[in-house]
């Protein structure tokens, strides 16, 4: 757990202390603010249901971004995708993203890693710039070594995305 994380729930466990109502509430006051949820059934709000994790996994979906030849500046076309991206992880606070960078196989090894590095770091600097917190894109580089299509180069040259949820992060599930 990083100290921003500690910070917070020391936050949250000290407000919740202060925000504990009055016994004589009505009823009218109840519906629009409704109970806390008690100890027990605090554990399971906090993790979805696997439906709800299919459901929120499903959502999040999107096209590899496709670079030119040498390079990893993102192309105008891919704004769109990265904003509907972005927009879909800022809804769904549990999701993390991996982007992979992948290359054709012209250049060496070591060129080619590194240029599939710069094009994932393209794609979660511009993330990161509408708003996904850092933390959340996680970014890996394979280089040429998983090609889409050994025929087609261009198809080669991308950045693709691989979406999970914190808790399945944790337990090792994706």
């Amino acid at each position: 757990m990083n100290r921003t994380h500690l910070v917070l729930l020391l936050s949250v466990i000290g407000l919740t202390g202060c925000a504990r109502r009055a016994a004589n509430t009505n009823t009218a006051d109840a519906a629009v603010h409704p109970p806390a949820p008690s100890v027990s059934d605090r554990g399971n709000a906090a993790r979805p249901a696997p439906d709800d994790t299919e459901q929120a996994l499903a959502a999040l979906n999107a096209a590899p971004i496709y670079f030119p030849l040498d390079s990893s500046v993102l192309p105008s076309e891919a704004t769109d995708e990265l904003a509907r991206i972005a927009q879909a992880l800022r809804q769904r606070s549990l999701a993390k993203v991996t982007v992979a960078g992948h290359t054709c196989e012209l250049g060496t090894t070591e060129y080619n890693i590194a240029l599939g590095q710069r094009r994932a770091a393209s794609v979660r600097a511009y993330l990161v710039n509408l708003g996904v917190e850092p933390a959340r894109i996680s970014v890996i580089s394979y280089g040429e070594e998983r090609p889409a299509d050994a025929n087609a180069p261009e198809k080669n040259r991308r950045a693709e995305f691989s979406f999970r949820l914190a808790e399945q992060a944790r337990a090792g599930e994706l």
